[in-house]
C-alpha cells in the first residue's frame, strides 16, 4: 500500500511535467503543480540552496499541507525535487505547516515544522492543535522523529495559545546551541514571539518571550525570523489582521520588521525602529538564509491572502515566490536589493540618457518585454517648475497595462493593476510614501511573466505585485504631467 507521501510524489511527477516551462515564471519559484504558499526551510546544504514550501499538489487551492522542495546553486535556476513531507502521522494529519531547516553535527539536515492535529472539546467543538515536530534527512528524503512532537502546548508560557503556536525558524548559535523562534498568541489576543533553545535540535526548552505585539501591529504574528545584521538585531514577522497606519501599514495580512538591540540578560528584543518589509500588494511570510559568503538573503510568498481570486483559472499551478533579496540595515532601516546573481542573466543592454518625458506617451526602441531588469533615474527637467506626475506603463498593449506612478508634491509612489486583465474586484493598487533627499528618484523594476517588483532608491523600499496579463502585452511607455528628465538602462533577463 502506497504511503501518503508516495502518492503525492507520484502525482506531482506525472502532472508537474505537463506544465510547459513557458507557462511558468521564468526565474521566480512556482509549485511543480497545484498550490504554494509560505517559503519553508530556506537553507544552504550540501553545496546548494534548498527551499521548501507549503504545498498542495492536488489542486490550486489551500488544503492538506505538504512540503514541496526545490534546490538551486544560483537562486535563479531551480530544480524540483520530490515532495519532502506529507501529513501522514496522527500528530500532523491536518497538515505539515510552516517551518525551517538546519544542518546537524552529523551532516544530516533537520527540518522543523508545525504539525497540526484536531482536538474535540467537552462541548463537541473541534479545534486545531499546533505543535512543533522534526524530520531528518539527506537533502531529498526525510524521516520523522519517533518522539514527535518536540514542542507542545506544555512548552508555551502561561496564557499562550496552543491553537496559535506555529512557524518555527531555527538557527545555530555561536555558542553551539540551536535556537528557534515560534509565533504564538498570548491571552490579549494579539501576537508574541517565543524563543527556545536546544543542544541537539530534538529536545527543546523555553528561553523567553522575545517580542510582544500588545495589539500594536495587527493580531497574531506569523512566520517569524530573527537574526543579527550590520550590528543590529532584526525581527521579521507577518501580522494578521493589521489596521492601516497612513501608508506604512495597510489593513489585512501584512509584513513587519522590527530593528533593535538584544538584551543578553532577559533575551528580549529592545525595539528601536519598525517598518513594513514590502509596500506592495503581494508579499507575505518571508524567510531568510545566511549564504556561505555571509549575505543575509530573504525570500517571500509573492501573494496575498485577500486576493486569492486574482488568478488564471485554467492554470495548473498557483502562486510564486519573490525574487531572493539581499538584506542590509542602514540608518535604522531594512534595505533590500535583488540578489547579485541576477546580473549574470542580464542580456541585450539598452541605455538612454537625458530623455525628456512630457504629456504624450513615449516608447523607446529596445525598451519592452516581460522578463526584464530596468533601472530608471527621474528628476524634473526644470527644477523651478518641477512636474506633477510621472507614469510608467508596462505589460502593455492596446487593451491592458499596469501602471507605476509618482507624484513629487506628496512624494507618493503607486502601483496600479486595475487594467491588467483581472476579472475580480480585488485589491488593485497600493501606494508608499517615498523618503526623498534629492530631486532624483531611482527605481529598479524587475519584471517576470506574472509579476513586478519595484526597488526604490537603492532598496530603501520595495513594492511587489503579481499580474496575469497575457504575455503578448509587452509594451512599456513613459509619460509625465510637466517635464521629466529620465535616464534608463534596460536588460532582458535570459
Amino acid at each position: 500500500m502506497k504511503s501518503i507521501l508516495d502518492k503525492a510524489r507520484e502525482y506531482e511527477a506525472v502532472n508537474g511535467r505537463k506544465i510547459p516551462s513557458e507557462k511558468r515564471p521564468a526565474f521566480h519559484i512556482s509549485p511543480y503543480v497545484g498550490w504554494m504558499n509560505d517559503p519553508n526551510g530556506f537553507s544552504w546544504y550540501k553545496g546548494q540552496y534548498h527551499l521548501f514550501y507549503q504545498y498542495n499538489p492536488y489542486k490550486t487551492q489551500w488544503d492538506s499541507m505538504h512540503w514541496g522542495h526545490v534546490v538551486s546553486k544560483d537562486l535563479l535556476h531551480w530544480e524540483y525535487l520530490p515532495a519532502a513531507l506529507a501529513p501522514d502521522e496522527e500528530y500532523d494529519k491536518i497538515g505539515c505547516f510552516s517551518g525551517s531547516a538546519a544542518e546537524l553535527p552529523d551532516g544530516q539536515q533537520l527540518l522543523i515544522y508545525t504539525s497540526v492535529d484536531h482536538e474535540t472539546l467537552e462541548d463537541g467543538t473541534v479545534r486545531d492543535i499546533q505543535t512543533q515536530s522534526v524530520a531528518v534527512g539527506d537533502g531529498t528524503d526525510y524521516k520523522k522523529y519517533e518522539k514527535n512532537p518536540v514542542l507542545t502546548g506544555q512548552d508555551v508560557p502561561e496564557g499562550g495559545s496552543k491553537v496559535d503556536f506555529r512557524d518555527p525558524k531555527i538557527w545555530k548559535g555561536k555558542d553551539g546551541l540551536f535556537y528557534c523562534v515560534v509565533g504564538n498568541r498570548p491571552s490579549d489576543g494579539s501576537g508574541q514571539i517565543l524563543l527556545y533553545s536546544s543542544e541537539d535540535g530534538f529536545q527543546w526548552k523555553f528561553v523567553s518571550i522575545l517580542a510582544e505585539n500588545k495589539n500594536r501591529y495587527g493580531k497574531m504574528w506569523e512566520c517569524p525570523d530573527f537574526f543579527k545584521l550590520d550590528g543590529k538585531y532584526v525581527l521579521l514577522t507577518s501580522p494578521q489582521d493589521m489596521l492601516a497606519e497612513g501608508m506604512e501599514y495597510y489593513s489585512g495580512n501584512g509584513t513587519l520588521c522590527i530593528i533593535g538591540e538584544m538584551d543578553p540578560d532577559t533575551h528580549t528584543l529592545k525595539e528601536e525602529n519598525h517598518q513594513s518589509v514590502d509596500y506592495g500588494i503581494d508579499f507575505y511570510a518571508m524567510q531568510t538564509v545566511e549564504a556561505p559568503d555571509g549575505r543575509r538573503i530573504m525570500i517571500g510568498w509573492m501573494q496575498n491572502w485577500d486576493t486569492l481570486s486574482h488568478r488564471c483559472e485554467e492554470s495548473k499551478w498557483f502562486a510564486q515566490m519573490s525574487l531572493p533579496r539581499e538584506l542590509s540595515v542602514k540608518n535604522g532601516r531594512l534595505y533590500q536589493k535583488p540578489v547579485r546573481e541576477l546580473d549574470a542573466i542580464r542580456k541585450n543592454k539598452t541605455e538612454y540618457r537625458n530623455v525628456v518625458v512630457k504629456d504624450k506617451p513615449v516608447m523607446l526602441k529596445g525598451v519592452q518585454g516581460r522578463t526584464i531588469d530596468m533601472e530608471l533615474a527621474i528628476s524634473p527637467e526644470d527644477k523651478e517648475t518641477g512636474y506633477g506626475k510621472f507614469i510608467v506603463c508596462f505589460a502593455q498593449n492596446e487593451k491592458f497595462h499596469t501602471e507605476l506612478s509618482f507624484c513629487p508634491e506628496d512624494s507618493v509612489l503607486k502601483l496600479d493593476r486595475k487594467l491588467s486583465g483581472s476579472r475580480r474586484a480585488v485589491v488593485h493598487e497600493k501606494s508608499c510614501l517615498v523618503n526623498r533627499k534629492t530631486d532624483e528618484l531611482k527605481l529598479r523594476m524587475i519584471l517576470d511573466r506574472y509579476s513586478v517588483e519595484v526597488f526604490v532608491n537603492d532598496g530603501e523600499q520595495v513594492m511587489s505585485m503579481v499580474i496575469f496579463t497575457e504575455q503578448e502585452a509587452d509594451g512599456i511607455s513613459f509619460q509625465a504631467n510637466g517635464k521629466v528628465k529620465m535616464d534608463i538602462t534596460k536588460y532582458d533577463l535570459v
